[in-house]
C-alpha cells in the first residue's frame, strides 16, 4: 500500500501474500490488523480485507488541521530536547535531493517523511511522535499526487524548521513549521483539482 503496488479498493489475499513473502499466514494477519488500525485497510466480515481508499479533500484537510496541531508543538519541543547527534540528523535530512533519475521522486519522499519523523522523535514525547506517525501513514498515501515541481520550496522550508531547531529557537521552530504545513496543504490540495 505505501509502495503503491496495491490500489486504493484492491483486495489482499492473506495466503497469496504470505507465500510471496514466504512467511505462515499468522504474521500477515497481524500485520493486518495493525494496518486496519491505522486505517489502511479495512476487514470486512467474511470478505477479508481491501485497501482502504483515498482520503476525500475533507478528510485530507482534516488531517493537515491536525498535523498543524502535533508537529508545530513538536517542532516547538524540538528546539528544546534535541540533541547535538539529532540536529545533525535533521539538518542532512533538510538538504536538497535533486532530480537525477527516476528514483530522485523516492528520495524527496523518504527524507520529507524522515525529516517529520525526527522533528516528532526530538519533542522526547512518545505519545506525540507515535500520533504523528499515524496521520504520516495516509499522507505517504497521497504522495502520487504530490506536485514535485515544488521541490525547491519544500526544502526551503524544511530547512528553516531545521535551522530554528539547530538554533534552539522553540518559537521560530513552531512558526517554522506552522508556515511549512500551511503551504504544503495548499501544494497538495491543489492536486485534488
Amino acid at each position: 500500500m505505501l509502495e503503491h503496488l496495491l490500489a486504493p479498493g484492491d483486495r489482499v489475499n492473506i495466503d497469496a501474500l504470505a507465500r510471496e513473502l514466504e512467511v505462515s499466514p499468522t504474521p500477515v494477519r497481524e500485520a493486518l490488523a495493525r494496518l486496519e488500525s491505522e486505517g489502511l485497510v479495512r476487514k470486512r466480515p467474511r470478505a477479508g480485507y481491501t485497501v482502504s481508499p483515498l482520503l476525500t479533500v475533507t478528510e485530507f484537510d482534516d488531517m493537515f488541521d491536525m498535523r498543524l496541531l502535533l508537529e508545530c508543538t513538536a517542532a516547538r519541543r524540538a528546539a528544546d530536547h534535541a540533541t547535538r547527534a539529532q540536529v545533525q540528523e535533521l539538518m542532512a535530512a533538510a538538504r536538497t535531493v535533486p532530480p537525477g533519475d527516476t528514483r530522485w521522486q523516492a528520495a524527496f519522499t523518504a527524507l520529507d517523511a524522515r525529516l517529520h519523523d525526527l522533528v516528532a522523535q526530538m519533542s522526547a514525547s512518545p505519545l506525540l511522535r507515535d500520533a504523528i506517525s499515524r496521520l504520516h501513514a495516509h499522507l505517504h498515501l497521497h504522495r502520487r499526487r504530490f506536485p514535485y515541481a515544488q521541490i525547491a520550496v519544500t526544502d526551503a522550508e524544511h530547512r528553516a524548521v531545521a535551522a530554528a531547531v539547530r538554533d534552539r529557537d522553540p518559537s521560530r521552530a513552531e512558526a517554522a513549521m506552522r508556515d511549512h504545513l500551511t503551504r504544503a496543504r495548499e501544494r497538495h490540495l491543489a492536486a485534488f483539482e
